[in-house]
């Protein structure tokens, strides 16, 4: 079936509701066959909600510490590049990269002295 032209208004590009109601076999209204996912009770069966999950990793001290350490050196990168202030749209994506690779490294430096020190732990006992 072709698409029919339609001028456009000035309020944008918004498209209109279809004509047609979709036809149900109960005639109409919601299903009563559950809800939203906040409305129904947790599981106590020992297994966790994976939201949950991702919040409590987002909240340990190593997660925020790495942010942290990626944080700063990204911006330390930044001010290095920036120090010229011949600003163009070439230099503003390569010192944009820069702070990412510094970053990058930052972290797995973190993350390489982190799991050194679980392997010395590990080894003394």
């Amino acid at each position: 079936m072709a698409k029919r032209a339609t001028a456009k208004s000035e309020g944008g590009t918004r498209r209109k509701a279809p004509a047609k109601a979709r036809a149900s076999g109960t005639g109409g209204g919601r299903s009563t066959g559950g809800g939203s996912r906040s409305s129904r009770p947790r599981e106590t069966s020992g297994r966790r909600d994976p939201v949950d999950a991702l919040i409590k990793l987002l909240q340990s001290p190593l997660v925020i510490e790495l942010l942290a350490v990626g944080a700063t050196a990204a911006l330390a990168a930044l001010a290095e590049h920036r120090s010229s202030r011949a600003q163009d749209d070439e230099a503003s994506g390569k010192a944009e990269k820069a702070a990412g690779k510094a970053a990058a490294a930052a972290i797995g430096r973190r993350l390489a002295s982190e799991f050194q020190d679980i392997r010395n732990a590990a080894r003394k006992g």
